[in-house]
């Protein structure tokens, strides 16, 4: 098998898969709004598919786990079918999961999460687990390590929600996420605090979506296509695999 999925797996092939087996990654979505063109399950289905797509660069050294498909989400609780965990309940199910695994011999953890909402909650997971189970984990975000190709090709100053970017990462991973007649623009409220809260600025802090969007998305979506997803994702995956090889001190093929 080209990764070890153990949600595919037996018990006998995990027991198997251990004998090589360095580390667990973990992947953490939402599920929320994203807009009239993208579906709910967004975050949960694209964190799976980079999941996957980064163990298979890593074998046999990782072991993907189940998905946590709920994130931290109380900021888009206005728009209709949102569902939010707060913090403490999704350390208390990562506590959970590395814990088990732990049991079965797995003490490294890779949390690879593509809802920002979940940043800071990860944060403090990765300080707090780590020490209280005696374990090594640590926190990326999905694509966030594509500085080139998103410098290059995602025009929009302010993107990351339903935007070029996301939608373009989803035309790739998971295309039945999108909604393609419907895509649009984000629908940006040119007054409010939000602009003074936004990461980079001087002064951090909670505000409702509704607040900076008021159809969910920002960015352009229209500019969206499979290619620019492709090559965010992919640069990202080499980025990640690398990082992992030299911090995890494995021995893992890295394509150039």
């Amino acid at each position: 098998m080209a990764c070890y999925d153990l949600t595919a797996m037996t018990w006998e092939e995990v027991k198997e898969s251990l004998k090589d087996v360095k580390f667990a990654i973990i992947p953490i979505g939402a599920h929320e709004q994203h807009g009239p063109h993208m579906a709910e399950s967004c975050d949960a289905v694209l964190a799976e598919r980079m999941a996957k797509k980064l163990g298979e660069k890593m074998y046999p050294y990782a072991l993907v786990t189940p998905t946590i498909n709920m994130g931290v989400s109380q900021h888009h609780l206005n728009f209709p079918g949102t569902i939010s965990l707060q913090p403490t309940t999704l350390i208390a199910i990562l506590k959970d999961m590395i814990s088990s695994l732990k049991h079965h011999g797995i003490e490294k953890f890779l949390l690879l999460n593509s809802h920002g909402g979940n940043q800071p909650t990860l944060n403090v997971a990765s300080l707090t687990l780590s020490n209280e189970l005696n374990v090594e984990v640590y926190y990326a975000k999905t694509t966030a390590s594509a500085k080139n190709a998103i410098g290059r090709l995602v025009e929009s100053k302010l993107f990351g929600h339903s935007c070029e970017r996301e939608v373009s990462e989803a035309l790739y991973l998971a295309p039945e996420l999108v909604r393609k007649e419907k895509i649009v623009k984000g629908a940006i409220q040119e007054e409010g605090r939000w602009k003074q809260l936004r990461p980079g600025k001087a002064i951090q802090g909670y505000y409702a979506y509704e607040e900076m969007t008021e159809n969910g998305c920002i960015g352009d979506a229209t500019k969206a296509s499979l290619e620019i997803g492709e090559q965010i994702v992919e640069e990202a995956l080499e980025n990640l695999s690398r990082e992992l090889h030299t911090l995890l001190n494995i021995e893992v093929a890295v394509s150039k």
